[in-house]
């Protein structure tokens, strides 16, 4: 099983996989809730959601006064989530990039990127492209919420193949290790008819030791790590991991 360098341009399409999903959409306020408390930010204060999605939390970064830049690569979630902030009737700047070439220089005071959107390239460098560019995003002392699935959880309780049920669908997700990550290969089944649909993604996967290296390397100081947005210590069973970190 093998991902291409580039799936990420035909994967993230309404069509196959949305991350704003009815649950997720729950979850939002108090994710978004929880990374403002962190990141101790006032009303006026520009905040960048890297990979932002749909953009169920940048609109609620919005509704709490904050100047919130939305970046993505996905057209598609880009103007959902500009039709979202519509309909809050909040204000956000949403733009289409790359990731590994942000492009922008002590803007922002702060920056997140949740809901694993990070670990998506083959080459390591890739990564290292896109923490630096978070860096220089920020202005001194600048802080950065990032929220991954943990990989030292999912190395240790590796599964090969399992089952969802989506509600509209049945989910198939095959699994198999891959430099320093993990090659997933999802099927969507409906099951009122329609063909089954697959597509292959690449996750590298870090832990607590791995991601506070890469920051490190990047510019920053790692700050405190958690196990969700609970708030709860990051344990060896803990599927989610989160880090705050601050420009060096």
């Amino acid at each position: 099983m093998k991902a291409s360098p580039d799936w990420h341009k035909g994967f993230f399409r309404n069509s196959f996989y949305n991350p704003a999903s009815p649950a997720a959409l729950v979850k939002a306020p108090a994710e978004a809730a929880f990374a403002l408390k962190q990141l101790k930010l006032k009303k006026g204060a520009a905040l960048l959601d890297l990979c932002c999605g749909p953009g169920r939390h940048a609109v609620e970064f919005a509704k709490r006064g904050l100047l919130v830049t939305g970046y993505d690569f996905s057209q598609e979630y880009l103007r959902e989530a500009a039709a979202r902030a519509r309909r809050a009737r909040v204000k956000a700047e949403f733009l289409r990039g790359d990731m590994r070439a942000l492009g922008f220089r002590a803007r922002f005071d702060a920056a997140v990127n949740l809901f694993t959107s990070f670990g998506y390239f083959t080459r390591f460098s890739d990564d290292l492209k896109t923490l630096k560019g978070v860096a220089a995003a920020l202005k001194p002392g600048g802080l950065f919420l990032i929220d991954i699935v943990n990989g030292d959880f999912l190395e240790k309780n590796f599964c090969s193949r399992d089952w969802a049920d989506m509600g509209g669908y049945y989910l198939l997700e095959e699994r198999a290790r891959l430099a320093g990550g993990i090659v997933n290969r999802w099927t969507r089944v409906p099951k009122k008819g329609g063909r089954p649909a697959s597509r292959t993604f690449y996750t590298r996967l870090y832990g607590r030791a791995s991601l506070g290296a890469a920051l490190r390397k990047a510019g920053f100081s790692p700050l405190r790590f958690w196990g969700g947005f609970t708030g709860g210590p990051l344990r060896a069973n803990s599927p989610r991991l989160l880090c705050l970190a601050r420009k060096a």
